[in-house]
């Protein structure tokens, strides 16, 4: 193996950090992974201590190629990939966080968007961004941060500190931290800010000042392909070649690199993203529009995309917060029990509602319980609420695009769960096929820094890696699938009206 050359992928996720190791059919050969502390400071508040996620870079990386047997010289690159939203503001010269992270799920921001677009028409944010006036988002995260402590903003406006999402704060760290670090960002995760233009790639002034961030705080736009600078800590001398958000990532590791190609990936939450070539295509039925990634100095590629944000976060909470189950695995085992979900559904709006409908102010609901429902019926109903997330996003997507998926590649943890995959291709009907290689976001990492070293010639090579797992048809009968969206749909209202039950609210379904 000494003589062998690998690529290297750093996947920071919402729980968990990994470094894996490619070789180059794309075949993983090591993998070292901790997971990180969540931290629920009040309802609707998730942080992350960005100080621990680094610390457990500092230990993974070094095992991963440990286990790899390989030796930094045998790496030609390293890609980073990242949970995307989540918001980090450090001291420029300590290195050290000024608190913990704000994550991608926490709603604290909800009341501070009325202020926003007391500033900025949300229309106009929209147009510049491609991203609808919400708290999902970095730039009001940041915004909140510096609202509530005088003294950050002050030290934000004088140039003490900086802003970053995951990617910006690893790679600052990887390549020096406070002795040179890099204070970057690629267009993928600039793009999930609210505060570059989608057209000029750039920071965008007005959005700025609409919003009231500094733009000394702000990393450099790099593209996602190119070698940006090279690794210090914690294995020195590696060129980091790629930095590109998880789930667009993912969409590069299903090799999904043409206009009209889709994956959704299945994690904490669920992300189904339309590869739209060079066309920024505007939705008009609750989805982003969202840089795809960048080659070099060439035009960016985009996608539409419908973000969940809860759905293996519901079999968690079922294990962690219920006692439903012991292991996530067994919540297949259970709802394999019965056949149907008994008349109950599940609506997970533990922060409000994602796409397609952008509802903050939603709560999550269990409804249609009677005294014939068991817990089996329940693990059913928290299954089967992926999937039909799934089909609101994918019937925005065909209203968006005009297109009619033939079939939809998979990916993530959840994709392990054979009956959720059925399950999803029923509601979806259409074939849902999973690869060989269910984790793609570290292996699309992998891939966009391989090519950017050569390591790979071209696309077509990764395309010939790509390998079938596994593939699943619908069975249900088309009149029960109907009836059972429809109640879906009025679930998904009653989660609406319980968001805004400080009113007299009657609850009509």
């Amino acid at each position: 193996m000494v003589s062998e050359k690998f690529v290297a992928a750093l996947d920071q996720g919402t729980t968990s950090t990994r470094c894996m190791i490619f070789d180059v059919h794309g075949t993983m050969v090591a993998m070292a992974q901790r997971e990180h502390h969540q931290h629920y400071p009040r309802p609707g508040w998730v942080e992350h201590d960005a100080a621990e996620i680094w610390s457990i870079v500092r230990q993974v990386v070094p095992m991963a190629f440990s286990d790899a047997g390989v030796e930094p010289g045998q790496v030609v690159a390293f890609g980073i990939t990242n949970q995307r939203e989540t918001t980090v503001v450090w001291d420029r010269i300590t290195g050290r966080p000024v608190g913990r992270a704000i994550v991608w799920q926490d709603t604290r921001t909800t009341d501070l968007l009325a202020e926003i677009a007391g500033d900025i028409d949300p229309a106009e944010i929209t147009a510049r961004t491609g991203l609808p006036l919400t708290g999902y988002f970095s730039g009001p995260k940041l915004r909140w941060i510096l609202d509530h402590d005088e003294n950050i903003r002050a030290r934000g406006e004088r140039g003490e500190l900086m802003f970053g999402t995951m990617d910006s704060w690893i790679t600052w760290n990887l390549t020096g931290g406070i002795n040179g670090g890099l204070h970057v960002t690629d267009v993928t995760n600039a793009s999930r800010t609210m505060l570059m233009n989608l057209e000029t790639l750039d920071w965008d002034p007005v959005l700025l000042q609409a919003l009231r961030v500094p733009r000394s705080m702000l990393p450099e736009i790099r593209s996602t392909i190119g070698v940006v600078g090279h690794t210090v800590h914690p294995v020195p001398g590696v060129p980091i070649g790629a930095i590109i958000g998880d789930q667009q990532a993912s969409l590069f590791g299903q090799t999904a690199f043409d206009a009209g190609e889709a994956k959704c990936t299945f994690g904490t939450g669920s992300f189904l993203l339309l590869n739209t070539g060079q066309d920024i295509v505007r939705s008009s039925h609750g989805l982003i529009t969202t840089v795809a990634h960048r080659v070099g100095d060439e035009p960016a590629h985009y996608a539409l995309e419908g973000s969940v944000a809860v759905a293996g976060g519901l079999v968690a909470w079922c294990r962690d917060s219920l006692g439903l189950i012991r292991t996530a695995a067994e919540i297949e085992t259970l709802a394999a029990t019965v056949p149907d979900n008994g008349g109950c559904y599940v609506v997970p709006a533990f922060s409000g509602l994602f796409a397609p409908h952008w509802n903050p102010s939603a709560q999550g609901v269990l409804v249609g319980l009677t005294a014939f429902v068991t817990k089996a019926h329940i693990a059913r109903a928290v299954l089967e609420a992926s999937a039909w997330q799934t089909r609101d996003v994918m019937e925005a997507m065909r209203a968006d695009a005009r297109l009619s998926a033939r079939s939809l590649a998979v990916d993530g943890g959840m994709t392990t769960d054979n009956l959720l995959m059925q399950m999803l291709a029923d509601v979806l009907d259409v074939p849902v096929v999973r690869p060989m290689m269910a984790e793609t976001v570290a292996l699309g990492a992998a891939y966009a820094a391989g090519l950017a070293v050569g390591y790979w010639p071209d696309r077509q090579a990764l395309r010939r890696n790509w390998q079938r797992a596994a593939e699943w048809r619908p069975t249900i009968d088309p009149a029960r699938r109907e009836a059972e969206y429809a109640a879906w749909t009025a679930a998904v209202g009653l989660a609406d009206a319980w968001g805004h039950r400080g009113a007299t609210v009657q609850l009509v379904t």
